[in-house]
């Protein structure tokens, strides 16, 4: 074999040999989920419809900050496990929420007779 067929295949296995991964990219990777995650936390703010307003005023529906960031809790909650419409009950208030938009969509009070449907998913907080 030449000296130039031996340079090329020392040159091709020197470029082709697989690297360990450093502890720096992992740690940046981990750095980036941390992140992403505390950026998905600063966007949760809970909306409310206009239907779902309407409800909560016509069905004396109050809500305390207590209850409300419970609900955002359980959002959060359903968003991690991929429910994309859920049913969120907190102390005797059924929400229906979109998830990924993190829109109430309608409410009421517990009692009596009621079928959710279009939900993919239920949190109880």
């Amino acid at each position: 074999m030449s000296q130039y067929n031996q340079m090329m295949i020392h040159r091709i296995n020197s470029q082709t040999t697989a690297k360990p991964v450093s502890r720096t990219a992992q740690t940046q990777a981990e750095s980036f989920s941390d992140i992403l995650n505390k950026k998905l936390d600063e966007s949760s703010e809970l909306q409310f419809s206009k239907h779902a307003t309407s409800r909560i005023g016509g069905r004396d529906i109050d809500l305390t900050e207590d209850q409300l960031k419970r609900v955002e809790e359980g959002v959060k909650e359903a968003g991690r496990k991929g429910i994309k419409d859920s049913l969120v009950l907190v102390d005797g208030v059924a929400l229906l929420v979109n998830v990924n938009s993190k829109t109430v969509v309608t409410a009421m009070k517990g009692g009596g007779k009621n079928v959710f449907t279009n939900i993919d998913g239920a949190v109880i907080v």
